[in-house]
């Protein structure tokens, strides 16, 4: 599993013209599962992004993981994380996960997020066509790969 995390002041989704998601102070994830990703990767990323200190503390160094803030959690599935563009310019998505695979695993993130949290996690629809709209605080982006432990 593949996640982009954005730390926000504040970020939502839109589907078809309806609010379905927004968070104030938290963090965005981005993420893209791939064929081969199983319980174990939903299961590390979320331990890591929610242990993961990137927020600030009084003397303004990142000390902070989210449940430190009391911040919040939006997800949104993006097979295209799994991108392969070495060969021409159209990419190809042949590595990210079918529906009938990827769907259960985006659900059991989901679940471990909001376990691991211990509230709610708001998330877009997977597979439809988003309007994914944040402000990034920092600006703080980190990358992480469950198959590439950084």
């Amino acid at each position: 599993m593949r996640a982009l995390l954005q730390r926000v002041s504040e970020a939502s989704v839109v589907i078809s013209n309806q609010q379905v998601a927004a968070i104030t102070r938290g963090i965005l994830i981005l993420v893209g599962i791939e064929a081969e990703d199983g319980k174990d990767d939903t299961e590390w990323l979320a331990k890591k992004i929610t242990q993961l200190r990137v927020f600030s503390d009084d003397e303004d160094k990142m000390n902070l993981d989210i449940k430190d803030v009391n911040g919040e959690i939006i997800v949104v599935s993006q097979f295209t994380l799994h991108a392969k563009t070495k060969k021409g310019n159209r990419p190809s998505y042949i590595k990210a996960a079918r529906p009938e695979v990827a769907i259960p695993l985006y659900e059991d993130f989901k679940n471990q997020l909001a376990s691991a949290l211990g509230k709610a996690i708001q998330s877009g629809e997977f597979g439809a066509d988003m309007k994914v709209s944040l402000t990034n605080d920092g600006p703080v982006t980190i990358w992480l790969d469950s198959k590439n432990k950084e």
